[in-house]
């Protein structure tokens, strides 16, 4: 069955037909278990996870969360039980025992260590004692149960399986070149074919780290499907959360305006684009800086810093060398150089006039204390500028600029030197002397 992202296609797959087919918790039983398993990673998804605040893993862990069934976090470490107590739920669910439904959630890639090639392991949880089916006879009781073992006993009982990270969805740094363990995105290792005993594939949500909020908000959503009170959200044809992926960061970055006006940093931490230190944001799906790191707050481009494409299938060797132009900018940032100018321009004169009464224009005076004092005049192409600028923007419509010439001038303008208020005597009060705007 092939994996449909158009809303218009989505009858045709099971998992879309809305909520799980019966009454509320008819298949979650209000309960729903949450097997974390770490591959090749370095933990920092958890940590992004546990960042999370729309909502908090706290409220889904202490079920406080209206209509959503309880989670089960079973983290290796996050949880209070250890050794074979903690591994013991992994086994039941391993062999159809556990009685509950369950979500496999996996952060880091999933190293080649079921070949013999490769054979060992570079990721693991528990020994062959706590799950004697995991090993051949010729290996002990006490040797590792390789993550990859448990990921591929867990996944064909799984409500949903969600991979947590790039190294999960595409198999991220541990599987960049050079790398000796064959290291793969959890797409790779279970097949294009695989589908959760809900019937959905494998739900990835990227980035190095991810946004945490991007992660509890997907189970979530998750966890209402499987409680039977909403349907399975839209992902796109690469299993990423629509709403989340579909933009590129360029599009909502604050920097971008800079790009249009031809204005480019030269080095990180510069306010202005940074396409010309390496950043491709503008070719990368990612909703980092509309959402920020944690709590909407910071982000990469937010903070300074280029974006190196980390939430993308082809990072990070497609987007090395890192903080070097992209090829593609020489061209675009080219062009935007030289429209730039002329929009920055025209954008100046529309500040100008906008940052400017029409009461001022119309008594030639700008009545500012800040050391701005000054005659509300126009240099001559400005007036002819504007002229135009003006034909064009009321076309069609009723001429207020026009209409504005036509009002009277305020009579209480400047209050206080009407009624005789010396603005250069000393306050008695603060016994200081208020400095005149001569000598500001």
């Amino acid at each position: 069955m092939a994996w449909k992202s158009a809303r218009s296609n989505r009858e045709e797959a099971p998992w879309a037909q809305g909520p799980s087919g019966g009454p509320r918790g008819a298949f979650t039983d209000g309960v729903v278990h949450v097997f974390w398993l770490s591959g090749m990673s370095c933990d920092g998804c958890s940590v992004s996870a546990l960042g999370a605040v729309h909502p908090p893993v706290e409220s889904l862990v202490s079920g406080n969360i209206p209509f959503l069934p309880k989670v089960v976090l079973h983290h290796p470490m996050l949880a209070d039980d250890v050794g074979r107590d903690f591994v013991e739920p992994f086994r039941q669910a391993a062999e159809g025992t556990l009685g509950a439904a369950y979500v496999m959630v996996v952060e880091g890639s999933i190293p080649d260590d079921q070949t013999l090639e490769r054979s060992g392991q570079y990721a693991a949880l528990g020994v062959g004692a706590d799950w004697p089916r995991s090993l051949p006879s010729s290996r002990g009781p006490e040797q590792p149960v390789r993550t990859s073992d448990w990921i591929w006993a867990l996944a064909p009982g799984a409500a949903a399986t969600i991979a947590i990270g790039t190294c999960a969805t595409w198999g991220g740094i541990p599987a960049a070149a050079g790398n000796i363990t064959g290291s793969m995105g959890l797409m790779d290792y279970l097949g294009r074919d695989y589908r959760s005993s809900k019937g959905v594939p494998i739900i990835n949500v990227p980035g190095c780290a991810p946004v945490g909020d991007n992660f509890t908000e997907t189970l979530s959503m998750v966890l209402q499907y499987l409680e039977g009170i909403g349907p399975l959200p839209d992902f796109d044809d690469l299993g990423r959360p629509a709403w989340q992926f579909e933009q590129t960061v360029h599009r909502h970055c604050p920097k971008a305006g800079y790009y249009e006006e031809g204005v480019f940093a030269e080095e990180p931490g510069d306010n202005q684009c940074l396409v010309e230190i390496g950043c491709w944001g503008p070719v990368v799906q990612c909703n980092i800086v509309e959402r920020g790191a944690i709590n909407h707050m910071g982000g990469c481009m937010v903070a300074g810093g280029a974006c190196i494409g980390c939430t993308m299938p082809g990072f990070p060797d497609k987007y090395s060398p890192f903080y070097k132009s992209p090829p593609g900018s020489a061209i675009s940032g080219g062009v935007s150089k030289v429209y730039g100018s002329g929009i920055r321009r025209l954008r100046r004169m529309s500040m100008k006039t906008g940052n400017s009464e029409p009461l001022w224009d119309n008594a030639q005076e700008v009545p500012t204390g800040w050391g701005l004092a000054r005659e509300a005049r126009q240099e001559p192409l400005d007036k002819v500028n504007i002229f135009f600028y003006k034909k064009l923007q009321y076309n069609g419509t009723v001429h207020h600029g026009k209409r504005n010439k036509k009002q009277p001038l305020p009579g209480s303008r400047d209050i206080l030197r009407q009624k005789g208020v010396n603005l250069e005597a000393s306050v008695p009060v603060l016994g200081e002397k208020l400095k005149s705007r001569e000598e500001i």
